[in-house]
């Protein structure tokens, strides 16, 4: 027998909102559902309106940026990591393309719903920024170790 959980459970479980309160889980899991994605399909899509975000469960999610003749791979999100900070930021458009590489199953939350929770409450919109600024600060210190692997090589005159 399949045992189905609460999205309330599958937050509660999620590294990004540990330690949050019961209250401040139910009040996610009431902008959220439960969505797959089959391999090939977008999450989101670059330029488009950002209002969600997703936690993926399960999978595996490609960063996509387009560029004159094709399109780049930024970086890739799997289990438990988050997809779509535009959400957080006026003009509220999609930086990148998010697509789904294999199977991915996550949560999605409602950006429209949560930027309205947290303009009420907050409390609940500090413990957002704070979780997401520290997630926004390790994909940018990825991005640098990306571009030092790339373009890192020593400059003999600051030897």
């Amino acid at each position: 027998m399949v045992k189905i959980r609460h999205i309330n459970d599958l937050l509660a479980e999620a590294p990004l909102f540990e330690g949050m309160e019961p209250e401040q889980l139910a009040i996610l899991a009431g902008c959220g559902k439960l969505a797959h994605f089959r391999p090939g399909e977008f999450l989101l899509k670059e330029g488009e309106e950002a209002n969600q975000f997703f936690l993926i469960r399960h999978g595996e999610v490609a960063l996509e940026s387009h560029l004159p003749g094709g399109v780049l791979t930024v970086a890739k999100a799997g289990e438990e990591n988050v997809v779509g900070y535009s959400w957080l930021f006026p003009p509220y458009r999609n930086q990148f393309d998010a697509r789904a590489t294999t199977d991915v199953d996550a949560i999605v939350l409602d950006g429209e719903c949560l930027r309205g929770k947290t303009h009420k409450d907050h409390e609940l919109g500090y413990q957002f920024m704070k979780r997401f600024a520290a997630l926004m600060l390790q994909r940018m210190q990825a991005a640098r170790r990306q571009l030092l692997d790339i373009y890192g090589q020593p400059n003999p005159e600051n030897s």
